[in-house]
């Protein structure tokens, strides 16, 4: 963060461990550089990454002051020199950096502007800070991991979660069948989204109940990745959201005439955009589990750890 003359609010991590060690600081306030737009966040999404990346020491990539969260929503405030997607007063949302910090835990962030995309008016800030990471893991899990085609199945895993929520819209958006698992009392909720088949894990097994399936989408991890290499047909495809261990699957799946893998996202203006266009034409919405201020970020961290949200948990920033 440099040529900075004023200062924000932003959330940091003071070490690596338990939501506790959330903090709220005041830190310089970003200037964009070439290529980059500075954003003024009205609204931050949460994401399982971001409490996994806290515990565990940012995969190694955060800078210092480690300030957390990707998804962000909100009114470009300047432009770097080059950017011609947007201008200043343009709503945007996006998943700047990722992999690397963007610190979206704030009142200010900056990122390429192709991380980003215009937020279409038929949402707020608060459902569009709930899209990006989410929305643009399932199409890249979906579309150009597991290249599924209008009338395959796919298994989408935790399927009330952040994400599987999310993941089952899109699919159902582009003709394919879907089965979730999820607890009993999720499942109207999931039938209302479309999902075309569910799977009460508490209890049923879901070995025992999907058959021949085009593609797995785990967020779980731990033996469900295995297990689920149970239920593919010949050629299909497990897509591991969960934890990079889990290409320790790859042989496995080889074996049995699968493929399997990990997948991280990618940050991609073009994707993102098409995400908002389902958006504006009303075949996709974020369900928001809970709205929380920035200075609560600890507690929106314990509440997604206990793994029972259904939809989003996002942090507004401007009041």
């Amino acid at each position: 963060m440099s040529r900075t003359t004023q200062t924000m609010r932003a959330m940091i991590v003071g070490s690596w461990g338990g939501p506790e060690l959330l903090q709220e600081v005041e830190l310089p306030r970003p200037a964009p550089e070439p290529g980059e737009i500075l954003v003024r966040v009205h609204a931050a999404g949460v994401n399982a990454t971001d409490w996994k990346q806290r515990a565990s020491g940012g995969l190694g990539l955060w800078n210092d002051p480690p300030a957390v969260g990707w998804d962000v929503s909100g009114t470009v405030e300047a432009v770097g020199m080059g950017v011609t997607l947007f201008r200043e007063g343009d709503q945007v949302a996006g998943m700047p950096r990722f992999p690397h910090q963007a610190g979206a835990y704030a009142e200010y962030v900056t990122g390429p502007a192709r991380h980003f995309a215009h937020k279409p008016p038929e949402i707020g800030h608060v459902e569009a800070a709930a899209l990006p990471l989410v929305s643009l893991t399932a199409w890249q899990a979906l579309f150009q991991t597991a290249h599924l085609k209008p009338g395959q199945r796919v298994l989408i895993h935790a399927a009330a979660g952040g994400f599987g929520h999310i993941a089952v819209q899109i699919a159902k958006a582009h003709g394919l069948h879907v089965t979730g698992t999820a607890r009993s009392e999720k499942h109207p909720f999931l039938r209302k989204l479309g999902a075309d088949d569910l799977v009460d894990y508490t209890a049923t097994d879901f070995t025992a109940a999907v058959r021949d399936v085009d593609a797995v989408l785990d967020t779980v991890g731990g033996d469900y990745g295995l297990r689920s290499l149970t239920v593919l047909r010949p050629g299909g495809r497990l897509v591991s959201l969960a934890s990079p261990a889990d290409d320790d699957l790859k042989p496995h799946a080889a074996a049995l005439g699968f493929r399997a893998g990990f997948m991280l996202v990618e940050p991609d203006h073009a994707t993102l955009t098409a995400i908002m266009d389902l958006v504006a034409a009303g075949r996709l919405r974020p369900e928001i589990e809970t709205v929380l201020p920035l200075a609560q970020a600890a507690e929106a961290h314990r509440l997604g750890e206990t793994g029972r949200t259904t939809g989003k948990i996002v942090l507004r920033v401007v009041e």
